[in-house]
């Protein structure tokens, strides 16, 4: 169940199947901006779709770059050599560390006037190690806020050089080959120096903006590069556009003087490793096999290396040039891990919730990356690791994670992180499920993910049975769930038992939130026929007229239903349940694996309760309870909130001339059981 704000993970069993990858956010940006700089058109193959690849196409055709969409993820750039035809802009790049970063160093050192904001995290990511390296360049930027972070403004060089002058136009009017002479040009400086102990985009930036000078440059790292790999995918996505960079291991890189980008013509992008990391975890935690198709053992992409973090944790891993797959470990459970990150650091974040299911203590090292990321990733991972039961360590540049003994049903805060919401996508296989809030900020990366997600983990089945009052439902639901081993829940029971219990506290039944909070306060066990609310068996007032007269009343309320709706989902628990009511097909449990309206007509609903009330000593009258009957069907069918109908994609089962047995035997028929 979701709505805009969040999205309600079921409590899931296991995870198998075959994901296919959608492309790598990383190399899509990376291949879009050099096929921009490049001469000659390219035509990029299996781009993200995304936020952050919308900000870099978004960039691009407001410099006047040639952008063409070919089909989905399909798109024609037709480069400019780096000399962009429009020479005064404004690009507004959301929260895209891919795009931001390469971009200002393009821009940089292209010649122009441009300036660049984000949403407020984008201003407060860091950028000055790359300003000041560019300005060393001889880049005149100014800062637009805070001093060492974006929104910024570049300008042509303080020194009086022109932009470039242009090469010959292509058919579109745009250049078609690299500037005769740079702006930077003359300033002589042929090292640079830029931390690598922050960012590597940093480093990605300078390093793809630098053909655009025409004499070599040398880049000396200061202090440890983290995100290595991610220097491997722009040092081999550069190559892949004829421009070949000489390195002293990880401590200095030189682009040689005449570098050009050429177009390569065709180009494909690789599946996100780091998406995948969910989807491995997931086959490791819910049982596998679980297959994800795009990377494997031939990726360029450093975070596939996450595949080897799992395995060290136990699971059973397999893989191929274009694939990879995952098992449960053969003990069953997976076990805590100490291990430097350094090289997964995005995909770090999935071993962080993954270790909710290990045995033993997991100490995640070397992540300070995470804090200058989309969020404070290490702040926020603790405080939500927290909420879920983990016992969490942090430090400046580690988390170290105790799981629970039981995982509790939480509402877990994303932070606008795209890999927040992900990640704790795989706390749900828990016994509870779990909420995500604002599960929308996936779009950064992977729109679909929740669909996807959902089609490869299992969660724990539900059967549904509605039908209006007197049908037979909860009894035929009650023999159901004994036949499978199933929980059972008689939602029409907690009205009654909220209708019982607003009697005992003197709550009236049209105090909507004096009853809302009773409803949320109220402990309510199924053992059985028997009924406990509150420690108490409840009687068989509860089965009276009147009771069910109030329940109908209070069931209407808008608060009260919202207020019994967790309750009702927590009593879906492995291995399955049988839930009967009015709306359980239709709003409480929309994904249950069997959806039954159970049905029969008024008068032999009237006999069958007239008969349960005579067996059980009490009064009645058939006329009455007909006269009932009638009544809380035209009120159930007209309420404004979960009104009584039949649930779009439930069976219709009319029991009119059917006994209990043959009707259990009917669902157990129509349910697919795998």
């Amino acid at each position: 169940m979701s709505s805009i704000n969040h999205i309600d993970l079921p409590p899931l069993l296991t995870a198998h199947g075959t994901i296919t990858l959608p492309g790598s956010k990383s190399i899509s940006n990376r291949v879009l901006l050099l096929a921009a700089l490049s001469k000659g058109a390219t035509e990029v193959r299996d781009v993200l779709l995304s936020d952050d690849t919308e900000r870099m196409l978004d960039g691009l055709r407001t410099l006047g770059v040639g952008v063409e969409q070919l089909d989905k993820h399909v798109f024609r750039v037709t480069g400019c050599g780096g000399n962009f035809p429009v020479k005064d802009a404004e690009l507004f790049l959301g929260n895209a560390g891919t795009a931001f970063r390469p971009l200002t160093a393009a821009l940089a050192l292209s010649g122009g006037h441009y300036k660049l904001s984000g949403v407020a995290r984008m201003h407060e990511r860091p950028i000055g190690d790359l300003v000041d390296a560019l300005g060393a360049l001889g880049a005149n930027i100014d800062y637009l806020g805070n001093e060492g972070f974006p929104p910024l403004e570049i300008k042509p060089p303080s020194d009086g050089t022109t932009s470039h002058s242009t090469s010959p136009s292509n058919d579109n009017g745009q250049v078609a080959g690299y500037p005769q002479s740079s702006p930077l040009e003359g300033e002589g400086v042929n090292k640079v120096s830029v931390r690598g102990d922050v960012s590597s985009q940093f480093l990605t930036a300078l390093l793809m903006a630098l053909p655009l000078l025409d004499r070599a440059v040398t880049v000396e790292v200061v202090g440890e590069l983290i995100s290595k790999p991610y220097i491997e995918i722009t040092l081999a996505m550069m190559k892949r556009f004829d421009v070949d960079v000489s390195r002293d291991g990880w401590r200095s890189f030189t682009v040689a003087a005449g570098s050009r980008y050429v177009s390569p013509g065709v180009i494909y992008v690789e599946g996100d490793a780091s998406s995948a990391s969910y989807f491995l975890a997931a086959g490791a935690i819910g049982g596998g096999p679980l297959r994800i198709e795009g990377v494997g053992s031939d990726s360029i992409q450093g975070d596939v290396r996450f595949a080897d973090a799992l395995a060290s944790m136990g699971a059973q891993i397999e893989q191929g040039p274009n694939w990879m797959e995952a098992r449960a470990p053969a003990s069953g459970k997976l076990k805590g891990i100490d291990l430097d990150c350094n090289h997964i650091p995005d995909a770090a974040m999935t071993l962080a919730v993954a270790a909710l299911f290990a045995d033993g203590t997991t100490t995640l090292r070397n992540i300070a990356s995470w804090r200058v990321k989309e969020t404070d990733r290490i702040a926020a991972m603790a405080t939500e690791l927290r909420k879920v039961g983990a016992t969490v360590e942090e430090g400046a540049d580690y988390i170290r994670i105790t799981p629970p003994e039981k995982i509790k049903h939480v509402a877990i805060d994303t932070y606008d992180d795209h890999r927040m919401a992900m990640c704790f996508s795989l706390a749900a296989f828990g016994a509870e499920g779990m909420r995500i809030n604002d599960p929308g900020c996936v779009a950064k990366t992977f729109p679909d993910y929740f669909a996807a997600f959902a089609s490869v983990a299992q969660a724990v089945p539900v059967i549904a049975i509605d039908g209006p009052s007197a049908s037979g439902k909860g009894t035929v639901a009650q023999r159901v769930a004994a036949k499978l081993g199933y929980h059972y829940l008689d939602s029409g029971a907690l009205y009654r038992l909220l209708a019982l219990a607003a009697q005992q506290h003197g709550v009236v039944l049209d105090d909507e939130a004096g009853l809302a909070a009773l409803a949320e306060r109220m402990d309510i066990r199924f053992e059985g026929e028997q009924i406990w609310l509150d420690g108490a068996l409840a009687g068989d007032e509860l089965r009276g007229e009147q009771c069910a007269t109030a329940a109908s009343k209070v069931a209407a309320l808008p608060r009260v239903r919202a207020a019994l709706l967790n309750k009702q989902h927590a009593f879906r628990r492995a291995p399955g349940l049988v839930a009967d009511g009015r709306d359980m097909a239709s709003v409480v449990f929309p994904d249950a694996a069997l959806k039954i309206f159970l049905t029969a007509s008024a008068g032999a609903r009237a006999e069958r309760r007239y008969k349960q009330l005579k067996e059980k000593g009490m009064d009645a009258n058939i006329a009455a309870l007909l006269q009932d009957i009638q009544a809380r069907d035209e009120r159930d069918t007209r309420r404004s909130v979960a009104p009584l109908q039949q649930a779009t994609g439930a069976s219709l089962l009319d029991t009119t001339a059917l006994n209990i047995g043959q009707a259990v035997q009917e669902v157990l028929i129509r349910y697919p059981q795998k």
